[in-house]
C-alpha cells in the first residue's frame, strides 16, 4: 500500500448487480458514490455527521472530483475503500481515496474529491478550526 494521509478510515462495500454494466463490471460513475459513502463514514467515525456539519452552518460541496481506474471491480466483489484528508486549503479540503479488493492487496481505483467550504448563504468561508480539529 502507498503512503496515505492520516487519519484514515476504511469503508466496506459489496458490489450489487444494479451497480454494474452489461459486463458485470462496476459502472465507472458508481465510484463517486463509493467516495461519498466512505467520506460520510470518515466524518462520522471522527465524531460528527455531515448533517451536524451543515447544522453548524458549513456546507462542503464538491468542486472537483477525479478517479483513476486501474483494475475493474465486478458484481459481488467485496471492496475496501480507504479515505483520508490529503490537503487543507484556506477555504477547502481534499479527500483522497483508494479502492482495494477484499484482502486489501489489489488496488482497483484511486481518486480525490476537493470540497469548498461554504456558508449557508453560499459564500466561501475559512475552514473552521473545529472542523480541522475533528480530524487531528
Amino acid at each position: 500500500m502507498s503512503d496515505f494521509p492520516s487519519p484514515e478510515t476504511w469503508y466496506q462495500h459489496r458490489v450489487s448487480y444494479g451497480e454494474t454494466d452489461a459486463m458485470q463490471v462496476l459502472y465507472y460513475a458508481e465510484y463517486l458514490h463509493l467516495f461519498e459513502r466512505s467520506r460520510s463514514q470518515f466524518i462520522r467515525e471522527y465524531g460528527m455527521s455531515y448533517n451536524t456539519v451543515e447544522e453548524r452552518g458549513i456546507f462542503l460541496p464538491v468542486r472537483e472530483a477525479s478517479a483513476r481506474y486501474r483494475r475493474p471491480a465486478r458484481y459481488d466483489d467485496l471492496l475496501q475503500v480507504r479515505v483520508g484528508i490529503s490537503e487543507w486549503g484556506r477555504a477547502s479540503m481534499t479527500f483522497t481515496y483508494e479502492v482495494y479488493d477484499e484482502a486489501r492487496k489489489v488496488l482497483h481505483t484511486t481518486g480525490m474529491t476537493q470540497h469548498a467550504c461554504m456558508s449557508t448563504e453560499g459564500k466561501p468561508v475559512k475552514v473552521p478550526d473545529w472542523l480541522k480539529e475533528l480530524f487531528t
